[in-house]
């Protein structure tokens, strides 16, 4: 008889995105549609970066940068999902301790090896208290079920950690193209709309030029996407913007709004390294 799997059960469905199986699946559909449309063709994206509030404030904005995952649909296999804590102080980077995380649309294993691949690094703690409630890995996991035929996870829900800690366990689970990262972050918080743009048109700026000292004000996830930075200086990768907005562009009122940006990072060429 096989032993059930430990599952991380879904927190936030029905709330920031829709709890029933058909819905969540209409509404990724329409979503990433709308994004398949209005896009470019470009590379398929070695990581990206994408907003995690809810779907009907920042969805099109994460949807625009999932939707260039398309064409590596049966490619990728693996997602590194690296994401800010929001409700469980922790110290350094944690993982669920569970075998699979699930969501309306199914469930999907966490990664047994990458998880052992960690279990050295001493900045990896193992903590189900900062996964239990946390939204900003979560929120992702649906638009990877629509985009990708079969993968593993790595959650990790980053806490008080350096940028080098962050770019250690990147450079570790990189891999090869089988392997996708995905730092979860929004912009600015609760200003007003053009304070909120002006603030994320610099955030944006610096991002694209791979800054390693962003702070919490500029991206509520600064610490992965900084450590994402200091990897993509070390291995050239180009940075893209795809989207760029904020809830008052979306849903929300604009007297206070959070802002939103979906980047694109690109490994050169074989021949060009």
């Amino acid at each position: 008889m096989n032993q059930a799997l430990s599952v991380r059960a879904p927190a936030v469905a029905g709330m920031f995105y829709p709890g029933a199986n058909r819905e969540l699946a209409q509404s990724l559909a329409q979503m990433l549609g709308a994004a398949a449309r209005e896009a470019p063709e470009r590379d398929v994206p070695k990581a990206i970066i994408a907003p995690h509030a809810g779907y009907i404030y920042s969805g099109p904005v994460a949807a625009s940068v999932y939707a260039l995952l398309a064409p590596a649909r049966s490619r990728i296999s693996r997602v590194v999902l690296l994401g800010p804590t929001h409700r469980v102080a922790v110290r350094g980077l944690a993982l669920p301790g569970c075998e699979a995380f699930a969501t309306p649309l199914g469930t999907v294993r966490v990664d047994a090896r990458s998880v052992e691949t960690l279990a050295a690094l001493p900045q990896v703690v193992v903590s189900a208290q900062a996964h239990a409630l946390e939204h900003s890995l979560e929120v992702h996991v649906p638009f990877l079920q629509a985009v990708l035929e079969q993968f593993t996870l790595v959650p990790l829900a980053v806490g008080q950690a350096s940028t080098r800690e962050v770019a250690e366990v990147l450079e570790i689970l990189w891999g090869g193209p089988e392997t996708l990262v995905v730092v979860s972050s929004d912009l600015s918080h609760y200003l007003g709309y053009q304070d909120a743009q002006a603030l994320d048109r610099s955030t944006a700026k610096a991002i694209l030029a791979l800054a390693t000292d962003l702070s919490h004000e500029q991206a509520c996830g600064a610490t992965p996407v900084t450590g994402l930075a200091h990897v993509a200086r070390r291995r050239a990768l180009k940075p893209e913007l795809i989207d760029l907005r904020n809830s008052g562009d979306t849903a929300g009122d604009r007297n206070r709004v959070v802002g939103y940006g979906s980047f694109a990072f690109y490994e050169p060429a074989p021949d060009a390294r």
